[in-house]
């Protein structure tokens, strides 16, 4: 879709509608140029608000507004909240001190947030020396922030550096999925093993005493706690690509000449392409060999010529088609790796030459599980086995196979003509996270242990999703903390069991994940659920529980349960509930939340969130009209609706075209009417009641009708 097609889809949107629209961060006249022919002006009250760090005039009869510095006493509010928290006093010795460091601020938020980030991990008798360092000559605000940003990093442990300014790889704004990051921290040695914690864990504190200074903002959270996603500051975003630059630690490049920058004494240990298609870097390669990291963003060409001191080699969206670039395994000392693959089925035995290996991550174009080969056991290394799809574990020979006993994540598919499941799952004793699916067999398909999969010998799974898994049963590690379940069509007392799991926080049932009408949960189930998301439950009628089932429970989500009549009453007395989501159910359900919240309210929680979308009483067609319109209409509906489609392009380029030329517009636009009228045989005559509009809706057919 090209930026005129995104311009008609915008203004057909906005056109006759009240809208209001956010522009951040604006540093140039040009977005709003290319913007303003999008954006309607049917003199309905419609605004946009833009921020910019300076001053921008859109039009003469722009409004601005400038925002005020923090006074010294909100400098110093917000100073003493960031350090001591909101209910935590602010001890008297320290206030003369204190107050001299928010005033040094200079009523700058981001200032005071950084600096509180300091001394938040500062003693206390050391405060006067973050005063003194603070003492500057007067700077421009943007400045004073970097010398705080300065600041900010020299009280940074040895080990958390390179972690900040990591983060210069990625985009301005853009949100960081935090395994990924972590597992790439892992893979450059900047995580340090204790005898506590796994790797994975002492990454995860790494990141949040990274959020608990202010430099990293968590813009996505998990449902079991903790970052899901990450961003930066712009500011200290732009702190961390000059620092990593001066450093040598990291080069960002945005185009091909960028290489010719890195001159003379330059040599940097990473690299990193962003927007920064055909770049040949074989060609910076060649220049400066003992490049340690290459991440890239984009399809870029490799050359194809790889240095051959690599730890981490990340190819983007560099699609392989039919083959498996035999180059990488060239290189020793490889500890990451992430590629696309496109045409193939299979991981070349060659893989166990990389025997410093820690992180496997293959993006399938086609959904295809990946075959290992026999080698993949000799790879004692290997911590995240990942991909779009799945991998099929080779079982023969199981017995004299070593394991691998440091694989904690990994995505398994499932070959239901074996019979070695729970032996290859021995081998990976050490699994936290498993995402597991059922492949398609080349031979005639037999039930798995009489229809059980066995997970149970997996001590120390966290966090489970199945997909596709239907027909079978199943036995759960008691230490399993997260499931999720998709398509694998259980019936509701098989959910009771899992209700049993002592140590359940987050458990979401998706997709045809359980058919029957009828979820009554008994006593003594879910004792420890925070979260619960139901999601497509097609036959779900009805639900019964009790209070002791929501104990715990922090959040609700309920989508697309069309069915189910209403929420058990119960979770109004629910003492933890924070969040209820309900998205495509019926008014019955919203009317049960409603009252769900009154009760909340009365009990003194006024903090609940609760959040309706599109939910509408569903009615049922009669079988013939449900015939008629998954079938005759289909095929019928897109010569009538494209007379609305392209009046709508001319009633745009209209809006576009100056007052001398809209003559010729206006008869173009009569024309094809005229040209574009369907016959009448051709306009679909239905009944549009209720129940024939509620089902459109639900199928997204369009359907043109005249009386």
């Amino acid at each position: 879709m090209d930026e005129n097609d995104l311009a008609f889809k915008l203004y057909k949107l906005l056109k006759r509608n009240r809208y209001l629209i956010f522009l951040d961060d604006v540093w140039e006249i040009k977005p709003w140029n290319l913007l303003e022919r999008s954006l309607p002006d049917d003199a309905n009250g419609s605004r946009i608000l833009f921020t910019s760090r300076i001053q921008l005039q859109f039009k003469p009869d722009t409004k601005t507004h400038h925002l005020r510095h923090l006074t010294d006493e909100e400098s110093w509010k917000l100073l003493q909240r960031k350090v001591f928290g909101k209910e935590a006093g602010f001890p008297p010795i320290l206030g003369k001190v204190g107050s001299q460091i928010a005033n040094l601020c200079r009523g700058l938020p981001l200032t005071v947030v950084l600096v509180a980030g300091i001394l938040a991990n500062t003693a206390e008798d050391c405060w006067e020396e973050v005063a003194k360092s603070l003492t500057s000559s007067i700077v421009l605000d943007d400045e004073h922030c970097m010398k705080t940003l300065e600041l900010s990093y020299s009280h940074l442990s040895d080990d958390l550096k390179p972690c900040l300014l990591y983060f210069g790889a990625y985009k301005e704004d853009e949100n960081v999925p935090v395994r990924r990051l972590v597992w790439l921290w892992i893979s450059e040695g900047f995580v340090r093993k204790t005898e506590e914690k796994s790797l994975e864990d002492a990454a995860d504190d790494y990141l949040k005493d990274l959020v608990d200074r202010s430099l990293v903002m968590v813009s996505e959270q998990r449902t079991m706690g903790g970052a899901k996603a990450c961003r930066l500051h712009d500011l200290v975003h732009e702190f961390c690509v000059k620092k990593a630059k001066e450093e040598n630690f990291l080069h960002v490049l945005h185009g091909r000449n960028d290489r010719f920058i890195l001159t003379g004494t330059s040599n940097p240990l990473r690299v990193c392409g962003q927007n920064a298609r055909n770049l040949m870097i074989w060609e910076l390669m060649l220049e400066f060999p003992n490049v340690r990291s290459l991440l890239l963003f984009e399809e870029d060409d490799l050359g194809f010529w790889l240095p051959k001191l690599l730890r981490v080699l990340d190819l983007g969206e560099l699609v392989f088609g039919a083959y498996f670039p035999m180059e990488v395994f060239l290189l020793a000392h490889l500890r990451y790796l992430a590629l696309s693959i496109g045409g193939i089925n299979f991981i070349p035995a060659a893989i166990a030459n990389l025997s410093r290996l820690q992180t496997f991550l293959l993006r399938g174009v086609y959904s295809t599980d990946f075959l290992l080969p026999k080698t993949i056991w000799s790879m004692k290394t290997l911590r995240h086995l990942w991909t779009t799809a799945g991998f099929v574990f080779p079982d023969e020979n199981l017995e004299v196979s070593p394991g691998l006993i440091h694989l904690d994540t990994l995505s398994l598919a499932i070959d239901p003509s074996s019979q070695n499941l729970e032996k290859i799952l021995t081998k990976l004793p050490n699994i936290r996270r498993l995402r597991c699916k059922m492949t398609a067999s080349r031979k005639k398909p037999t039930r798995i242990g009489d229809g059980i999969l066995v997970f149970d010998c997996l001590s120390q799974l966290e966090s489970l999703t199945l997909h596709f898994c239907d027909g079978y049963r199943f036995k759960f590690p008691l230490n399993l903390k997260k499931l999720t379940l998709v398509y694998i069509k259980q019936p509701w007392s098989e959910i009771s069991t899992i209700g049993m799991l002592p140590k359940l926080e987050v458990l979401k049932l998706l997709d045809y994940s359980v058919v029957g009408e009828d979820w009554e949960m008994k006593e003594g189930e879910f004792p420890s659920l925070r979260v619960l998301k139901l999601r497509a439950l097609r036959d779900f009628r009805s639900w019964t529980a009790s209070f002791d089932n929501f104990a715990r429970l922090e959040k609700l989500v309920v989508e697309w349960c069309e069915k189910l009549e209403e929420l058990p009453s119960c979770l109004g007395e629910c003492p933890t509930l924070e969040m209820i989501e309900v998205k495509r159910c019926r008014q019955s359900v919203v009317s049960s939340v409603n009252q769900i919240q009154q009760e909340q309210i009365d009990m003194g929680n006024e903090v609940l969130k609760i959040l309706i979308e599109d939910c509408v009483d569903p009615c049922s067609p009669s079988e013939e009209e449900e015939d008629f319109l998954e079938s005759y209409a289909f095929w019928k509906y897109q010569k009538a609706v494209i007379v609305k489609a392209q009046s709508e392009w001319l009633e745009f380029k209209e809006a576009q075209t100056p007052q001398d030329g809209r003559h010729s517009v206006e008869t173009t636009q009569n024309e094809l009417k005229h040209q574009l009228t369907p016959p009448s045989e051709s306009i679909i005559k239905i009944n549009t009641d209720a129940a024939i509009s509620a089902n459109m809706i639900r199928t997204g057919l369009g359907i043109v009708t005249r009386n």
